[in-house]
């Protein structure tokens, strides 16, 4: 009932409608809507009341709610459902939940703060309240498990697609799945998985995308490193951001299904800022340094060491810059 309120006042373009008119009109009391006005003042809200007049809504807050959200979506499939939480530990858990229950495909889990946001290899991301998007998308793909593992390079096309369309032209993708700008790290993705040796059952995309957070209010461990669109000095509306991404993760998940991978590797190719890097990667307490010179048909990183080319698996390294030019003997 509560977002039915909401889209009365937002078709009322900011006029007072009456308490009376509302109860009638959705045909619950008027001590309800009163109750349901009272709870979205507690969430930002803002109304102006008025005896004679009634109620008509002057401030709607930057949330990320199921009608904020669908009054900006241009997709087919993807965020037409949404699951929603103030605060939640991870919204890729919950999004294991309701796949594993038979969550349609598209369905996307959005919470306002996660209290245990976490990224590959178990790194902890920092999710605040409403600065930043927090979400987790359900996909049920058609190709085979063997293909599932480049779902985490289309994940990086479409974030990084919808992140410069909204005014950060500047960033690009670190292999696998980072997206950072100027250096720093703006997106964090964690693609998960439940499968057959056959069939896919469902695969999780988490991503998290910092927007409002300043350097000062980053823990410490992550101040030098993260960045968010309010540091780049980009004002950008979460709803308007989120919408974006879908449709850009919608677009090339459909050419993946259609199409095969191709395209969207060439896609990351054209979006990276790891190739034609030198770079150090580090496996467990191992590491060697060369120069990235591409991808290969299974999303692998490729780097030139000087004396082989190594085929660099994503999930069992780290990849940092290079402490010195890399000398590959040519």
């Amino acid at each position: 009932m509560r977002n039915e309120i909401l889209e009365y006042f937002r078709k009322a373009n900011g006029e007072f409608v009456s308490g009376e008119q509302i109860s009638r009109d959705l045909g619950v009391s008027r001590t309800a809507i009163w109750k349901q006005i009272n709870v979205l003042k507690s969430r930002g809200y803002i109304f102006e009341s008025s005896t004679r007049k009634g109620y008509r809504l002057i401030y709607a807050p930057n949330l990320l709610t199921p009608l904020e959200i669908g009054s900006v979506l241009h997709t087919d499939t993807f965020g037409r459902k949404v699951v929603y939480f103030e605060t939640v530990a991870s919204t890729n858990e919950e999004a294991k939940k309701i796949a594993r229950e038979g969550a349609e495909e598209g369905t996307i889990v959005v919470a306002e703060e996660q209290s245990s946001g976490h990224g590959r290899l178990a790194r902890g991301f920092y999710s605040p309240f409403a600065k930043g998007i927090w979400f987790s998308l359900i996909l049920r793909p058609k190709f085979f498990p063997m293909e599932a593992a480049k779902c985490t390079l289309l994940a990086a096309v479409g974030v990084c697609r919808g992140i410069r369309r909204m005014g950060l032209t500047d960033c690009g993708i670190k292999w696998p799945n980072d997206i950072l700008c100027h250096g720093k790290k703006l997106v964090g993705i964690l693609t998960e998985m439940s499968a057959s040796m056959e069939k896919i059952d469902y695969i999780i995309m988490g991503i998290g995308i910092n927007t409002g957070a300043k350097k000062e209010e980053f823990p410490e461990m992550f101040r030098e490193s993260a960045t968010s669109f309010a540091n780049e000095g980009v004002e950008v509306s979460r709803k308007e951001l989120l919408a974006a991404v879908l449709a850009e993760l919608e677009a090339e998940y459909r050419i993946a299904q259609t199409e095969g991978f191709d395209k969207v590797l060439e896609d990351w190719k054209d979006l990276s800022i790891t190739i034609g890097q030198n770079v150090r990667v580090i496996f467990n307490e191992d590491s060697f340094t060369g120069r990235a010179v591409g991808i290969d048909k299974d999303g692998c990183l490729l780097v030139d060491t000087g004396t082989e080319v190594t085929r660099v698996i994503a999930g069992d390294v780290s990849i940092r810059p290079a402490d010195r030019p890399v000398d590959l003997g040519r």
